[in-house]
């Protein structure tokens, strides 16, 4: 099995924290069938707040990011590979 990495992927979308339930679950439904197209890339959630979403995913290269962007229509504002992350339970290493 390839290495995941976590990728957090910024998009630019006017109005979409006005967006209707209805109107999200178009948006979730697109990037679940890009996802079946790409394989080995796994959408974990997504933080929506006006005109941006923040988006958490687990995939093996940027490239498959950039794939699943073009095959959902939701378009990447930009992508940041996260090699580490920290909470509050970093405190009891």
């Amino acid at each position: 099995m390839a290495h995941l990495k976590r990728f957090l992927i910024e998009r630019d979308i006017a109005g979409i924290g006005g967006m209707s339930i209805v109107e999200l679950c178009g948006a979730a439904r697109a990037s679940n069938r890009a996802i079946e197209q790409v394989g080995n890339i796994h959408w974990q959630h997504s933080y929506v707040s006006g005109d941006k979403t923040f988006c958490v995913y687990l995939a093996e290269s940027e490239a498959l990011v950039r794939k699943h962007a073009e095959l959902s229509g939701i378009p990447v504002t930009r992508i940041t590979e996260v090699p580490q992350i920290i909470d509050p339970l970093t405190a009891n290493n």
